[in-house]
């Protein structure tokens, strides 16, 4: 396997190479990308939903920056992975086509700069060869190795995001994984970064709340009331000491499972929930079920949730706009004796716990608290909330899911598949993400390679989910 910051030798380069949408604007009727006829749009939604340079940096981007100075030997960084099928491109080809996208995402060319007022401005030395990477694997056999260090390689200095290039495992197929900094970017600017890339730029999934009608001071107390719930929560549990379920390495692993889409829908909606409830029901069987495999006991496993505070105007920001909520999932429901409750049972049980958890959630009244914090609330107590709530002391596994899009292409090649790479905290035992892509419900489990038993985890889930969904079926 070989990494490489240069262009390819054609004795390196993979000999068939598709063609790349053009990095120039579209002259009228003609198409610059794989499906799509006109990039208008696409460019003046950018120019309406980006603020202009010089912008503040928000309180969750300074707490990532002081996570970062504190851990300096920590990954504080999140992505995906994009996984495509046809003969990849070369180099040269795909650092031209990012570099002309970029103009639609300006933040990407700019950094935080400044004392105690930090501003994004633009980057007066971005070069798109830094930040765009090629990661050769030698052969077949080579696919686990380069993920592995396209997962795992450092930014070059400066950087707040790269792409790798993953490709020579097999002649029609490779990869392209995109890393940021967290105190660039959340999950919900990352997915606009993969529909602008890789997409037909269309508009996000993502729930928003209506703009609300509800008198400044309710708002005010609600915030405040929830402010008060979750920063508590972070006290109740101040003596629990976290599972020592492994050594760290320091190295990241990824491993992935996937459903329909519509399983999980239905599983939800016959309880009166959601795909993510059934995600989250699953993942805590899944969960279960590995902690008796690997021998680590589990008292209690209590996830990170971050919840997109964008405004419904809101699509791609400077920085973060995300708020991170505890949610205890309920590993310790298990399967009865032989004369009690069947396994669909437990099952069950655990969906209705988690939907009892995460009802509020879905409620206008708690979206709109939540985005009023996320834009109001000061510096320090965000950073010392931020601190708290990903604390393995209150927290142990990160938990995040994102629609991405109905469809990716670059060139003549297709997207297949997508994985999230959630940020892996810290003394968690893991990270999991859920992609919806597609047809298809992607979940990616990211952990230190440390861990045991690890890749057992997303079959674990896929088994999980089978067994809500033969529990809900109507009889």
């Amino acid at each position: 396997m070989s990494v490489s910051d240069q262009s390819p030798s054609s004795a390196e380069s993979t000999p068939a190479t598709p063609s790349i949408p053009s990095a120039r604007p579209a002259s009228s009727g003609e198409s610059d990308h794989s499906g799509e006829s006109d990039h208008s749009g696409d460019t003046a939604r950018a120019e309406r939903s980006v603020p202009p340079p010089h912008h503040p940096a928000h309180p969750v981007d300074r707490a990532f920056l002081n996570l970062e100075r504190s851990r300096p030997d920590v990954y504080w960084d999140a992505g995906g992975v994009a996984y495509l099928s046809g003969p990849p491109p070369a180099l040269a080809d795909l650092r031209t086509y990012v570099a002309y996208r970029l103009g639609e995402l300006p933040l990407l060319t700019s950094r935080i700069e400044g004392g105690r007022r930090l501003r994004w401005q633009p980057d007066a030395d971005f070069a798109v060869d830094r930040h765009v990477h090629e990661v050769v694997a030698d052969g077949p056999a080579g696919w686990d190795p380069a993920l592995h260090t396209a997962l795992n390689a450092p930014f070059a200095d400066g950087a707040y995001w790269g792409v790798w290039l993953i490709h020579g495992h097999a002649p029609d197929a490779y990869a392209v994984c995109y890393r940021f900094r967290h105190a660039c970017q959340d999950g919900s600017a990352a997915a606009m970064t993969f529909r602008a890339m890789l997409a037909e730029g269309e508009p996000s999934a993502r729930p928003v709340p209506s703009r609300s009608r509800r008198a400044v001071p309710r708002r005010v107390a609600s915030a405040v009331g929830l402010a008060t719930k979750f920063m508590a929560g972070t006290f109740v549990v101040r003596g629990h000491r976290p599972v020592a379920a492994y050594v760290p390495t320091g190295e990241r692993q990824l491993w992935r499972g996937r459903v329909p889409v519509d399983t999980l829908r239905r599983i939800g909606a016959t309880r009166g929930g959601s795909a993510h409830d059934a995600h989250l029901a699953a993942l805590t069987g899944a969960l279960a079920a590995w902690a008796d495999r690997a021998g680590v006991p589990l008292p209690r496993v209590t996830a990170v949730l971050p919840v997109d505070a964008r405004r419904p105007d809101e699509e791609q920001t400077w920085g973060n706009r995300c708020f991170a909520l505890p949610l205890e999932l309920p590993v310790r429901i298990a399967p009865a004796g032989p004369d009690g409750p069947s396994d669909g049972d437990a099952a069950l049980r655990r969906l209705d716990h988690v939907m009892a958890a995460t009802r509020k959630l879905r409620g206008e009244v708690w979206r709109q608290a939540i985005g009023d914090l996320v834009r109001f609330m000061p510096a320090r107590p965000t950073e010392w909330y931020m601190r708290r709530v990903l604390s393995p002391r209150v927290t142990n596994v990160m938990a995040t899911s994102m629609p991405v899009a109905d469809k990716g292409s670059l060139g003549e090649t297709q997207v297949t598949g997508t994985a999230l790479i959630p940020l892996l905290v810290p003394g968690h035992l893991f990270a999991v993400g859920l992609s919806f892509f597609g047809q298809w419900a992607e979940v990616s489990i990211v952990a230190d390679s440390g861990l045991p038993m690890g890749e057992l985890l997303p079959e674990l889930w896929e088994q999980a989910v089978t067994e809500l969904e033969d529990s809900s079926a109507p009889v």
